[in-house]
């Protein structure tokens, strides 16, 4: 069943439910936005807030977090980018009609999607409107982003010579049950992938393996090859929509409405894994360490045994749905629609898990070298039959 973890702090700054965590690539700060219209800083060194974003004229939807800048969307119709420093205002993006649910920032681009049906391209410095991606039909709700030099070999590259000045492509996922892949220079659309019968929740890119996945109120998650727009397979046991996607070492992870989470092995498309105990929706996910950590509709978060499925912990404290979570430095970090912001000590958890890896592994090692032994020994008395035989 796993023990109950209490968090090692509680905080408590913010007026209204956090809709979003944003973790800084260097780890030293955590961004929340929420539904009070404000953002916040916290330092992961002392767990302190440390600047206050305030502007937005309603509540925040989404918010992206780099080492310089903090970026936050609105259901104001704007975006904002801030000064992590002096928590100063630095830009105003305007143009969308709509609510902003979710921003991209990807090298000099930020990306966004509106429940106006469209998604835009911004130049981060000059708050300028780049290009806008009109085609769907219905609100943008996820966003990816890829280069063309991730995935498409020289000479695929030259059939596309218009769109050479720029490689960047654009993937957005929307309410009307469609995928569209953009070109980011022109604003064309390169690809409409067609299957979902449902809103697409969620998005997960692999560049390398030139591979999508999409998660669907259809309750599938279904693989795209993004350079021809080919579906490739169909994950068809979730019982309800799904709600968010994690992928490690080729093996995908899926939350669903169903109150669980299941593991695939994406070269075969097998379930492997089927994480139970949650009483409401798995609302956000997380991979670290061979630990499985999820949040839920149910107010806990978890901590499962990535392989075995086995439930290890179970985190009390918040009254409401568990929007996001983060970790750094075996510190786990939970955002609630309660409005409050929970850190948890997992470095118990963690060890215990290296230990139980470690173990595995010498298992392995032992059992691999009988493995190789065995063989030897049947080579060896094969030979000698064949000799014995004349062969």
């Amino acid at each position: 069943m796993g023990n109950s973890g209490s968090a090692v702090k509680v905080c408590t700054d913010h007026q209204g439910g956090i809709n979003w965590l944003s973790l800084s690539p260097d780890g030293q700060r955590l961004l929340t936005g929420s539904e009070d219209g404000t953002a916040r800083l916290w330092s992961t060194a002392d767990s302190q807030c440390h600047g206050h974003f305030q502007g937005h004229e309603s509540y925040i939807t989404f918010c992206h977090l780099e080492n310089e800048a903090a970026f936050t969307c609105s259901a104001d119709h704007t975006i904002r980018k801030w000064d992590v420093v002096t928590g100063q205002c630095l830009a105003i993006y305007r143009g969308h009609t709509s609510i902003v649910n979710r921003i991209l920032v990807a090298k000099d681009y930020l990306f966004s999607g509106s429940y106006d049906r469209t998604a835009r391209c911004w130049s981060v410095d000059k708050e300028k409107q780049i290009q806008e991606f009109r085609g769907h039909r219905n609100c943008v709700l996820t966003l990816a982003h890829y280069s063309s030099r991730d995935v498409l070999e020289e000479e695929e590259e030259e059939e596309e010579e218009e769109e050479k000045v720029s490689r960047d492509l654009l993937v957005t996922g929307s309410t009307d049950c469609t995928v569209k892949v953009w070109w980011v220079s022109s604003g064309r659309c390169y690809q409409t992938l067609l299957g979902h019968t449902g809103a697409v929740l969620c998005l997960i890119l692999d560049a390398p393996n030139r591979e999508l996945f999409s998660g669907s109120t259809d309750y599938t998650i279904r693989t795209w090859n993004i350079v021809t727009g080919e579906q490739l397979k169909v994950f068809k046991e979730h019982q309800g929509s799904v709600i968010c996607l994690e992928l490690v070492n080729r093996h995908l992870y899926s939350g669903s409405a169903d109150k669980t989470v299941k593991c695939w092995f994406v070269d075969t498309g097998e379930r492997i894994q089927t994480y139970k105990a949650h009483k409401h929706s798995v609302s956000t996910l997380k991979y670290h360490a061979g630990i499985l950590f999820t949040g839920s509709g149910d107010a806990c978060a978890r901590a499962f045994n990535s392989r075995s499925g086995v439930l290890q912990k179970i985190f009390r404290g918040h009254k409401f749905i568990i929007n996001c979570i983060q970790i750094h430095n075996e510190l786990l970090y939970t955002a609630s629609h309660d409005g409050t912001l929970r850190i948890w000590d997992i470095r118990g958890i963690c060890k215990r898990n290296k230990r139980r890896l470690k173990k595995e592994r010498c298992v392995q090692g032992r059992s691999s070298q009988k493995g190789s032994l065995s063989r030897l020994f049947n080579n060896k008395v094969g030979c000698m039959i064949q000799q014995e035989n004349g062969e």
